[in-house]
């Protein structure tokens, strides 16, 4: 059966979709099967796998609205063993849709309950909030991987996020983990990102994955190009500390690559 993880922070510019794609095609090339569902009304995790989000028909808003099935929704990509369910800015308007509706925290986990036998992994690239479509991710997943900037800001807010975990263990999901604190753009050279990797693993210790992904303008190029780092650089350390998080994942959760 899959593994449903859930990659949440809801500060913006963190490394969440980089991480979604990257980790998705890193995955795929060492054979897993994975699904990634675009739960982001920016759309940027479709985009960084290939797919003109204006020609997005159906996609994670028909997918929460039940109006289509998540088979009729999925699309290849370019990445081996990735598949995506996409997005499109009319998942803008489905918090307000779904605000009256009963059960709304589980749209998604009743949409996915079906796939898990299907992929070894689901990851879900959500929203930078804490609002209806990220509560709908959490509820509908094992684990969730928060990434974390190594920069000024980096632990603000993250209180806010545990506490959000903490309320959906508790009401929703009590099986839902922490998979790790991510460390993302990560410059040996500067004293603050030390400090700041310090401090996080100080703090949060096993929690924390021992992958950490270093800035890298190849990372940074590749979404302009609808590529992951995989396809677009390999040789690159951002697609080499992908690969080692892939390996991380894979190996804690006890398969084989």
């Amino acid at each position: 059966m899959g593994k449903v993880i859930a990659i949440a922070n809801q500060k913006g510019g963190v490394g969440k979709t980089t991480t979604s794609v990257n980790l998705a095609a890193s995955l795929g090339v060492l054979e897993k099967k994975v699904l990634l569902i675009d739960a982001d009304p920016q759309a940027n995790a479709t985009s960084g796998l290939g797919i003109d989000v204006e020609t997005v028909e159906g996609g994670t808003y028909q997918l929460l609205e039940h109006s289509a099935s998540a088979e009729e929704t999925t699309l290849k990509t370019d990445s081996p063993n990735v598949e995506l369910i996409p997005a499109h800015i009319d998942l803008v308007a489905i918090e307000i849709e779904l605000v009256d509706k009963d059960a709304r925290e589980y749209m998604m986990a009743k949409a996915i309950k079906n796939l898990r036998d299907s992929y070894d992994y689901i990851l879900i690239d959500c929203a930078p909030s804490l609002g209806l479509l990220t509560l709908n991710a959490l509820t509908a997943s094992d684990s969730v991987i928060i990434p974390i900037q190594c920069e000024y800001f980096a632990l603000e807010g993250l209180g806010k996020l545990l506490n959000t975990i903490k309320s959906v263990q508790k009401i929703h999901n009590p099986n839902l983990d922490i998979e790790g604190l991510l460390l993302t753009m990560y410059d040996s050279r500067l004293r603050l990102s030390n400090q700041v990797v310090e401090e996080v693993q100080k703090h949060f210790s096993d929690m924390v994955f021992d992958t950490i992904i270093q800035r890298n303008v190849r990372l940074s190029e590749a979404p302009s190009y609808g590529e992951t780092i995989i396809n677009y650089d390999a040789t690159s350390k951002g697609a080499t500390n992908y690969l080692n998080l892939a390996h991380e994942i894979i190996k804690k959760n006890k398969q084989t690559v």
